[in-house]
Parts: structure tokens; sequence; C-alpha cells
């Protein structure tokens, strides 16, 4: 984080230097005061009080060009820190996710908007103003010692509550926020999953549950208030208390003819301006809060996951991949997902991967993609860990389907150049021929310019598994991963599919299938059976299936030839 406020110096030393100027031009308020009081009404000069009227009026609006300038700063420093901070704070997110422990939340950029709104807001001109407080507070000496000492007393007692005012809330705060952060995932989550609590009857005991979270932020909040409230007012109160002081100080020493009624007034204004950014930063402390918050989630988040700078761009591999004692376990985990996971395929080999519910496949399909970095051992691609490739290598020589396909808004040709801002339309065609989804594509309603919806809710499950496809399939991959590609297709679209994996195999890219239908596997050149995370058999599809297949005929009698279909799979299965 330090890298990327350093990266706004520039704009926070400019701000610094235009807030000298700006509050050495404010004096020309308690300066005007001074001299009318002293000079005008003694001489009874109007060619006096039109020249001093002048000079204040010039002096205030070059101050009012300055603080705007001042705040058009704060805010190109926190579009900057947006900008350079949001795609890293996106990769980190990203990464968080791959660990398999990240929640998908936005609370990220949230974090990143929280601190540029702070960078734009009012808060932070109150610290660029308040090291200017001790300044003033000297200034009221030279008029007179014992107003200084009033003066310096009064700015002490502020500070003093300021710092009451960070030790009583900020827990209260942290703990707040942490509850409403805990409210929007629920309800996000809620949402996500709306069509499923409407067919179920889950939208009063979601709204509930809610609720519940939401009064427990409200609770939360009202308490904070309650603290702050009080604090809040005692803060104003001391502050016009400490100036009603001053002025009574100050018509004391006027009455003793030890100050000029000018120079009392003077130091009434000067004090209000010392004063000012300290009762400022108090009533704009949640924002400082939110901010020093959200600064120390970010910092943790980019420590945690830093950016890997490769020293060596590997060329494209060709598609040999090695499973070397591999073992993944989510944070926080019981047991480990997967253990000991050995096996390897040359560049054009095909696998089918299969096992009962829950032994690990789809876990194993995202370890070997690169989604989830293992906890053991390692994934090698061409010799190389998947973590020394650059991701744009990787990205380019990978393709995955997922089991549950998601699609973005946008349109399928988008969707297919998996949201690149520019794209080649002949390799959208490509890969979408390549997937047998062309024909598909173009019997929608505008073809490739179809807008698929959030969640690619304009298509159909089938259709929207065919589109997977096709982007798992753009560029030229040399590793296909396939988690369940016939889940949601029909007779012409799993007679499509099976016409691309052999297109596949024949044009050498390696293939690893999830499947518990023989005709998915019936052409497919070796076998792995995982159970409880472990490799139970691997090797030629032929001899797997024998060793699989002889202890049912032994129970049961004969067995069909072909594949045996093993249960459906459910959780990290």
């Amino acid at each position: 984080m330090a890298d990327f406020l350093r990266a706004c110096r520039q704009h926070f030393l400019h701000t610094g230097l235009f807030s000298l100027f700006v509050n050495v031009l404010i004096l020309a308020v308690p300066l005007y005061t001074l001299e009318v009081f002293d000079r005008v009404f003694s001489s009874r000069s109007l060619e006096t009080l039109l020249m001093l009227s002048i000079a204040a009026t010039l002096a205030l609006l070059a101050m009012m060009g300055l603080d705007l300038v001042r705040g058009r700063l704060l805010q190109a420093a926190g579009a900057t820190l947006d900008r350079s901070l949001g795609p890293e704070v996106i990769r980190g997110l990203f990464a968080a996710a791959a660990k398999g422990g990240g929640s998908g939340s936005p609370q990220g950029m949230r974090d990143v908007a929280a601190l540029r709104n702070f960078l734009a807001g009012p808060g932070v001109i109150s610290l660029f103003d308040a090291p200017w407080a001790p300044l003033f507070t000297l200034l009221i000496f030279f008029f007179h010692p014992l107003l200084g000492f009033f003066a310096a007393g009064g700015a002490a007692l502020l500070f003093l509550l300021a710092w009451f005012n960070e030790r009583l809330t900020r827990r209260p705060q942290e703990a707040m926020q942490a509850q409403a952060r805990d409210a929007a995932r629920f309800i996000d989550a809620a949402v996500r999953n709306a069509e499923a609590a409407k067919a179920l009857g889950m939208g009063d005991a979601l709204t509930r549950r809610w609720t519940a979270l939401n009064d427990a932020v409200i609770g939360a909040q009202t308490n904070l208030n309650r603290r702050t409230g009080w604090l809040t007012g005692l803060t104003r109160f001391t502050r016009l208390y400490i100036q009603v002081v001053m002025i009574g100080v100050g018509a004391w020493l006027v009455v003793r003819e030890e100050l000029s009624s000018g120079a009392m007034m003077a130091c009434t204004l000067v004090l209000a301006r010392a004063l000012g950014p300290v009762e400022a930063a108090i009533n704009t402390w949640k924002g400082f809060i939110d901010a020093r918050g959200a600064y120390a989630r970010l910092n943790e988040l980019l420590r945690t996951y830093p950016r890997r700078v490769s020293t060596l761009d590997l060329p494209p591999p060709s598609g040999v991949l090695e499973a070397r004692n591999l073992g993944f376990a989510l944070p926080g985990g019981e047991r480990p997902i997967l253990q000991g996971i050995n096996f390897s395929l040359a560049a054009g080999e095909s696998l089918g991967l299969i096992g009962p519910s829950a032994a690990g496949k789809s876990t194993l399909a995202r370890v070997l993609t690169g989604i989830w970095p293992p906890s053991a051992g390692a994934v090698r691609l061409d010799g190389a860990s998947l973590a020394d490739y650059g991701p744009d290598t990787l990205a380019a020589a990978v393709g995955y389907l997922p089991q549950d396909v998601e699609l973005f808004p946008g349109t399928v040709a988008e969707n297919i150049a998996r949201m690149a801002t520019e794209y080649d339309d002949e390799a959208v065609v490509a890969a979408a021929r390549r997937a047998g989804a062309h024909d598909m594509i173009l019997r929608l309603n505008r073809g490739y310019d179809t807008q698929v919806g959030e969640n690619g809710v304009n298509l159909s499950a089938g259709q929207r598994q065919r589109v997977g496809l096709a982007r798992a399939l753009c560029g030229d991959p040399r590793l296909v991963v396939l988690d369940e590609p016939n889940a949601n297709l029909d007779s012409e679209g799993e007679e499509a599919l099976v016409q691309t994996m052999n297109r596949l195999v024949a044009d050498g890219v390696t293939l690893i299938v999830i499947s518990h239908r023989p005709s998915l596997l019936a052409a497919v050149d070796k076998l792995l059976v995982l159970r409880e995370g472990r490799v139970e058999m691997f090797g030629p599809r032929a001899e797997v299936l024998a060793r699989v297949t002889r202890p049912a005929q032994a129970a049961v009698g004969p067995v069909p030839a072909g594949p045996v279909a093993v249960p459906r799979k459910g959780g990290h299965g």
C-alpha cells in the first residue's frame, strides 16, 4: 500500500504547499478586522477602509482559488490511487479466491472506494490544516501572552477530546463495520440464489435471517452514535466556550488598556481558525476510521498475495502434464481434499477422471488448471510449474469448462473472446466451430451479437454450456479440462461435444474429461479413479476398466462392456 500512496506523493506535496498559502491568506480576515478597529475607526478615513476592503477581497478570492485547486488535487490523488490500486486489488481478490478461501465479496473494491472518497472528502482537508493550528496559536501570543496561554490550553483540550474520541469509537466502529459486511455478504448470496430461494419458499426465512443480521448492525450503530453524539456536542461546546472565554479575557484586557479592541477581535478570529480543523477532524472521524480500516485490509490483501514478477517468459507449452505428489486443502479445512496425487500425460493424450461423490474430482480440475494453487507437490506443464508461467502465457495454453458455467454481461462473441476489449472475429468463430456451437449461435436472435444478460440469463443452460466450451477453446489451448461438459446438453449438443473431443485429441491437445457417461469416456486413452482424494487406479482405459469391473462381476455377474457409470458427484467431487 505504501507504494501506491507514494504514487500520489506529488499530489500530496502540492496540496500541502497550497495549504500553506490558503492558511496564510485566511489571515486576511483577522488582519482586516484589526486594521478596521484600530486604524479606520480612529482616523475615520474612508480611503483606508476602501483600500483595506479591496486587499481583503483579493486575498479571499486568491484563497478561494487555491482552495479549489487543493480540492481538485486531492480528487486527482484519489482517482490516481483508484486507477493504480484497483487492478491490483482485483488480482489479489482473484488470488484469494484461488486459494479456496475467497468469498467473492466485493469488499476489496469497496475499500478502494472508501480510500478514494476519504482523499476527496473534507476529512483529509482538516488533516492538512491541522498542522497550522500551533502556528496560529503562537501568533496569538504576539498580541498578548495571556490570550496565548488561553488559546494553547483550549487547543490542547480539543486535541485531548480528539484522542478520547479515537479511543472511544475505534473498536465499536470496526465491530459495526464487520457486522455490516456480514449482512451485505448474506444478502448478496441470497440474491445470487434467488431462483432456488423462491422455488423452495425460502424467501421469508432468508428475510428473517437478514433482518437479524441487520438489527445487529443497527444496534451497534445506535450504541456508537450514542457514544459519539455527546462527544461531538461536547467538542462543539468546548470550541465555542473557548471563544467566549477569549472574548471575555480580551475585553478585560481592553478595559485595562492592555490590548486594543481590534487586537481582541483579531485574536478571536485567529483562534477560531486554529480550532476549526480540530473540530472538523472530530466530526469526520468516522470517515477516518473507515479509511484506516480499508487501508489495513487492503494492505493485508496485497501483502498476502503480492504480484509475482517473472524474470523469464517461458515459451508456450506443448501440453505435457505431470502431477507430482499433489495435495490440496482449503484454508482452515479439517482434512486435505487431495493427497499424494501422481500421474502424467503426454502431449495429445486424453484422460477420463471418474470417482464417487466428493472424491475431489472438481478440486483436482481446479488445481490442474492453476485456479487453486496446490498445498503440496506441484503441477508441471512441459516440465515447468504452473506458477513459473506468465499469466498471459498460461491463460492462452489452458482451456477450462467448469461444471457450473457462468457467463458475463455482454455479447456471445465477447464471452467466447474471454471479455477481451479487442478480439479477432475469426478467432471467435473458429473457437465456436471447434466447440460445435457455431450453428447453435447463428440460430440466436442476433447471432454472435446476442446479449447473454447477467449470468447468461438470456440463454438456456445447454446454450450456456456450449458457449462456455467455445470460450475454453478460444485461441489455441494445449491443455483442456472439461468438468461434466454434458451436464445440460441435449442429444444434439452431446453429439457435437463428442466430435469436439475427437478433434481436440486429433490436434494433439491434452484433454481431461470429468464425466459419468460412457459415450464421453469411450475414446479416452487413460482413466484415473479418484476416491477420498487419492488415486485409486490410473492407467490405460481398458486396463483400469477391467480392474473396476472385476469386483462387480464377482458380486453380481457379468457387466456390459464399456465404461462404468459412477454416482454423480457433490461437494468437492
